[in-house]
């Protein structure tokens, strides 16, 4: 029953929630081809979003990144092959191309040490959720706190985060992507524990953090993601870069700060 009535309530929200908002600046100067010669599969992008569920996410996780997909690898290397597998407002668990976020900030969050066998692995569970939809309830909960906007205290917005009716048929991107990870035992935000197993006592052990409380922020937080910046890895000498004089940023009408949208 409550699928019934939530399905077209739904749709409506999700049209409504994944509206562009107006004065999006980008400040990355990569390329997306720069970021396809160089991501991986395994690869996590965390991307900054433009729209109405992207401020509700942004201002409850006080992060940027709004959005998150996981790398799985495509055949021609080309940026406008299907590669990202994300969890879609409208459209669900799905594969779309690196070329979708040509326009948006984005950054590569990568895992330490895991194996090619390992990274199979993980993809494989990511790609059993392809055709999953996004969970509705998480849309009434986005919905609800977008409106209200009310003043939470930091030690509770990850509990508050912690949306979704939990069904194995229903994603979230952050979800998702945490739940592909912890399949193969990978951290993220582990919680600290302790083990009395050892034999000098007690040894470091943690926790799994439950994969409905994970935000897109979390993977750039995550001690166990290296950040991937594609300049770094193309050999960048900052002595090579040529800088315009201030009378011509001007003349062409270029003001970054009051081009920026405060909403973002």
């Amino acid at each position: 029953m409550f699928s019934f009535i939530t399905r077209p309530i739904g749709r409506f929200l999700a049209s409504y929630l994944t509206k562009a908002q107006p004065g999006y600046l980008r400040f990355d100067t990569v390329s997306i081809e720069a970021v396809a010669t160089i991501i991986k599969p395994g690869d996590i992008l965390l991307v900054e979003g433009n729209t109405r569920i992207s401020t509700a996410i942004k201002y409850l996780s006080q992060s940027s990144w709004s959005h998150v997909a996981l790398f799985v690898g495509n055949a021609t290397g080309s940026f406008d092959e299907p590669s990202l597998l994300e969890a879609d407002l409208k459209n669900g668990v799905l594969l779309v191309p690196l070329s979708k976020y040509t326009d948006f900030n984005v950054r590569i969050c990568r895992p330490f040490g895991v194996t090619d066998d390992e990274i199979k692995k993980m993809i494989g569970f990511a790609k059993s959720r392809l055709g999953h939809q996004y969970d509705l309830k998480n849309i009434f909960d986005l919905m609800r706190y977008l409106i209200q906007k009310p003043v939470v205290p930091n030690r509770l917005r990850r509990q508050m985060i912690g949306f979704g009716s939990g069904e194995p048929t229903r994603a979230i991107c952050s979800t998702l992507i945490a739940q592909a990870y912890q399949s193969i035992h990978y951290p993220i935000l582990p919680r600290h524990g302790s083990d009395s197993g050892g034999e000098n006592g007690e040894v470091p052990a943690f926790y799994k953090r439950h994969f409905t409380h994970f935000t897109p922020r979390d993977f750039d937080l995550s001690p166990y993601f290296e950040i991937i910046k594609p300049t770094a890895e193309s050999g960048f000498d900052y002595r090579d870069m040529k800088w315009l004089e201030q009378e011509a940023l001007q003349a062409n009408l270029i003001d970054p700060v009051a081009h920026r949208n405060p909403s973002v």
